[in-house]
């Protein structure tokens, strides 16, 4: 699974602008890059009487609407979705996952602060990093907010795994965390039954979906 951090921040502190920096300086450095933006007002996607609405409506599990180069998922989800389940609909197509908002979530998350906007937030777990225009009193990682390539550098290395072979592992849609021997075992077992299939070729990713009936 691709590593998650969360840029989080009081309103208007610049968490859209910092990570709309940021995402062409990972892309630049070779990484593949994914968003997800939580928002705290609801937002209509799909308006009441458009034909996705009301596939929603009918009972649709989920909807996909398609465009010439877009396309857009919209699944109902419960008020308390994670990261880690969101992280699911990604798969492994991305390296590093941008989350702006999310400050209740598990996620490592990384603050942007500006003077303007009032005192850093409190009681924030598992902040790795704060963002900021001014110095503070604090043993966490300061980094500028003019520092975009130093913020890249602090991600790069503390978050995002180039090079090597990845496996997420769902049981009953959570995340199940693997350590290096069982994750080679499945890997060279589901690669070795890829490749002994007829007409496979070059196996560069699987994707298995495994739902039991009850």
């Amino acid at each position: 699974m691709a590593s998650i951090v969360a840029i989080i921040g009081s309103s208007n502190s610049g968490k859209t602008t910092l990570i709309e920096k940021l995402i062409p300086e990972l892309k630049s450095r070779g990484y593949r890059v994914a968003t997800v933006k939580h928002a705290h007002h609801g937002v209509i996607l799909d308006e009441p009487g458009k034909d996705s609405w009301r596939h929603i409506q009918a009972g649709s599990e989920a909807t996909a609407l398609i465009s010439q180069d877009r396309l857009m998922l919209i699944k109902p989800v419960t008020p308390d979705i994670t990261l880690d389940e969101i992280s699911q609909l990604f798969g492994e197509d991305s390296d590093i996952i941008l989350a702006e908002g999310f400050k209740l979530d598990t996620a490592a998350k990384i603050e942007v602060h500006r003077r303007e906007s009032g005192p850093p937030l409190k009681d924030i777990e598992k902040l790795v990093a704060i963002v900021t225009d001014e110095p503070l009193e604090t043993e966490i990682r300061q980094i500028s907010l003019e520092d975009i390539r130093g913020l890249a550098d602090f991600i790069e290395e503390g978050f995002i795994r180039p090079g090597e072979d990845r496996l997420s592992l769902y049981i009953n849609n959570k995340s199940v965390s693997l350590k290096d021997f069982p994750v080679a075992i499945f890997i060279n077992i589901l690669m070795g039954m890829a490749a002994s299939l007829r007409g496979v070729g070059k196996v560069s990713n699987l994707k298995l979906f495994l739902r039991k009936k009850d």
